[in-house]
């Protein structure tokens, strides 16, 4: 089930796109999107950065309320589906290390748990680039569900049912060696079946701290949910916001 370092490079393109845009509720892209724009102390005209953005599913609710949103994707097909929707979001397509902005956001935030797909060095690039683009005092939001905390007590070795038209099954397991999860996900419509390998890097809450506050990101405040409940060694998610330091 090993799969390439590199295996985000092609993971996000036909059933895969497909499926993770028909797989979040509405509802929950609406609580996201609540919990950032008060979080990241957002208002008409703030110019936020989305990074991985896929298909734009938080960066249109963001720019309908009147952000300048930036949505940063490797996957040509998610920007595809995003473009197809019109309205004046700049789309860059790109790996989410190559941020060739300077101080230009006074927000960014990476959710739908992307966080973790590149190695330990390339993680921290990214935080890295994601600070260098904010301004002074500009915040950051991370959505993490592989926090060692969130995932080791609920790590289940086959999941398998139907969504949003789809028939998907995971399997899983955790690499004490790397601290990482790997997983082969098949998903499967209308006569067509596609299976692919992907890796996660598994840190704990505190490493993750870490993480942030070695290129400038001090944490503010960690929640387990968008409704702000405190995260804890139950919490299916972390939600983690933090500021960019002078």
């Amino acid at each position: 089930m090993n799969a390439p370092a590199d295996w985000w490079k092609d993971f996000f393109d036909g059933l895969a796109v497909r499926f993770w845009d028909a797989a979040v509720p509405e509802a929950m892209t609406a609580e996201d999107a609540a919990f950032l724009w008060k979080q990241l102390g957002l208002r008409s005209g703030s110019r936020v950065l989305d990074v991985p953005c896929g298909s734009g599913r938080l960066t249109r609710p963001l720019a309908a309320a009147g952000c300048a949103m930036t949505g940063v994707d490797i996957s040509s097909e998610a920007l595809a589906t995003a473009r197809a929707e019109g309205g004046s979001i700049e789309w860059r397509e790109a790996e989410m290390r190559d941020l060739p902005w300077r101080g230009e956001f006074e927000a960014a935030f990476c959710f739908g748990n992307s966080f973790g797909f590149l190695d330990d060095r390339g993680n921290g690039e990214f935080l890295g680039a994601v600070a260098t683009a904010l301004r002074p005092g500009g915040r950051f939001a991370l959505d993490y569900g592989q926090t060692a905390e969130c995932v080791l007590a609920r790590l289940e070795p086959r999941v398998e049912g139907d969504v949003g038209g789809f028939h998907f099954v995971e399997e899983t397991r955790y690499d004490p060696e790397t601290a990482r999860v790997e997983n082969r996900f098949t998903f499967a419509r209308d006569g067509q079946s596609e299976t692919k390998l992907a890796s996660q890097r598994v840190y704990t809450l505190a490493e993750t701290t870490c993480l942030l506050e070695a290129v400038g990101l001090a944490v503010r405040r960690t929640y387990g949910s968008p409704r702000e409940e405190p995260f804890s060694a139950t919490s299916m998610r972390l939600l983690l916001v933090a500021e960019k330091t002078a």
